[in-house]
């Protein structure tokens, strides 16, 4: 199979896909290393392919009709769990977090979560691999990038954040 026919399969299970999709899993089912399929999402990105990177693999990003703002939170590693549950509960997505390094700039880590089972999973990788968050770097304050389905929304989420001391 040629490359680009690969890139064009590639794309098209990720788009049809409803969850993500591990590179190690495509780099098997197309009979390539790893390293090729991470070249081939970088082409396919470059093509325009709204791909993301994710801790659980690459999914193709339909939510392009969503409307989209970036907060300002500040809470200690406790809250975390609390924070996202805000944004989930009113149908909002957590695309990514972004922390303001001092030495390094501004870092972005992709969280894509949708509802209440990617949070879940999120909060049992986050208890079970002990680690800690972008936001400990930066004294609790960071940023995500959150989509929703109406303005409406972003706003329920913002005032329920403000609310819970959370918001900037």
């Amino acid at each position: 199979m040629s490359s680009k026919k690969r890139r064009e399969e590639i794309c098209k299970m990720l788009v049809e896909s409803n969850k993500a999709i591990k590179g190690t899993k495509l780099a098997s089912l197309f009979g390539v290393t790893r390293q090729i399929i991470v070249k081939d999402i970088a082409i396919l990105r470059a093509e325009g392919n709204t791909i993301i990177a994710t801790p659980d693999g690459y999914i193709y990003n339909k939510d392009i009709n969503k409307v989209k703002s970036i907060i300002a939170v500040n809470h200690d590693e406790n809250k975390t769990i609390d924070e996202l549950e805000i944004v989930v509960k009113y149908g909002g997505i957590i695309e990514d977090v972004i922390i303001e390094h001092p030495l390094y700039g501004e870092i972005r880590g992709n969280l894509m979560i949708k509802n209440l089972n990617d949070l879940n999973k999120f909060e049992s990788e986050f208890k079970n691999k002990n680690v800690k968050p972008l936001s400990n770097l930066t004294d609790g304050i960071h940023l995500h990038t959150i989509a929703a389905d109406s303005e409406e929304d972003i706003n329920a989420i913002k005032n329920e954040l403000k609310e819970k001391g959370f918001l900037l």
